[in-house]
């Protein structure tokens, strides 16, 4: 599969654009590694704060990205708790803590940042309202998706896009996790696979589909990275310890 084909900016590198059929007003992007100014093992187009990088070099990859994309400066950053709060922006501009956000404004930025974590757009079929979600796992089992579909009115008209995440193939999990996926749905027992060690290949973008399946979402799309295996492209906690954010942002124009 080309780099076209997957939805790979080629021009720069710097992001993705979502294999979605979306309205053109609607505008989402995930950025890659590629492009910034951060050294190592931020190198290079680090966007996340937290993380031990000088703030003057994530401030100016945040510029850069920014730039790249034609992004309004609306951009809300959120603290992340693997939680299932949904900030509706502009109003919860100041949530104390937040892993999704959602807006009906024009020109609102929504964003999250991942590193292995599944990030998950969202929009209507009129492109007047848009969210994206951090799913990692413990926030995809308590149901940040679900909360994040409730700021729609009907799920039959949503179009979902799923992220670069950590593929099926590396991650790797115990035992619990499984169970705490299967206590809500039985159905996610198709999306694990033993190993000889006793743990378990676990399929993030499988859980995903399936969650919003149980909800009535009939359009998803996405689905074909891995963040851990592609690492020229990709921050990977799981693979690096120490390492960047990608940003995946979405917003709308008039």
């Amino acid at each position: 599969m080309s780099n076209v084909d997957r939805g790979l900016d080629v021009s720069n590198g710097s992001f993705l654009l979502p294999s979605w059929p979306a309205p053109k007003q609607v505008k989402a992007f995930v950025s890659t590694r590629i492009g910034g100014v951060s050294g190592m093992p931020f190198d290079s187009l680090n966007l996340g704060a937290h993380v031990g990088d000088d703030i003057e070099r994530v401030n100016e990859n945040r510029r850069l990205f920014a730039l790249s994309i034609g992004m309004p400066d609306s951009i809300q950053w959120l603290n992340q708790v693997h939680g299932v709060t949904v900030a509706h922006l502009p109003s919860d501009s100041d949530i104390e803590s937040a892993d999704a956000a959602f807006t009906q404004q024009k020109n609102q930025v929504c964003a999250i940042l991942t590193a292995d974590c599944l990030p998950v757009f969202f929009c209507d079929e009129v492109g007047q309202r848009v969210a994206v979600a951090h799913a990692g796992w413990r926030s995809l089992c308590s149901g940040v998706l679900e909360e994040t579909l409730a700021c729609f009115d009907d799920p039959e008209k949503v179009m979902v896009w799923l992220g670069p995440a950590i593929g099926p193939n590396a991650f790797e999990v115990g035992g619990e996790v499984r169970e705490a996926f299967v206590a809500v749905q039985s159905q996610a027992e198709q999306a694990f696979i033993a190993k000889e060690n006793g743990k378990w290949l676990g399929d993030l973008y499988l859980i995903a589909r399936q969650r919003l399946a149980a909800k009535g979402v009939v359009q998803v799309y996405g689905g074909d990275h891995c963040t851990h295996t592609e690492s020229s492209l990709f921050y990977s906690y799981r693979r690096d310890g120490q390492t960047g954010r990608m940003a995946s942002v979405i917003w709308f124009e008039a």
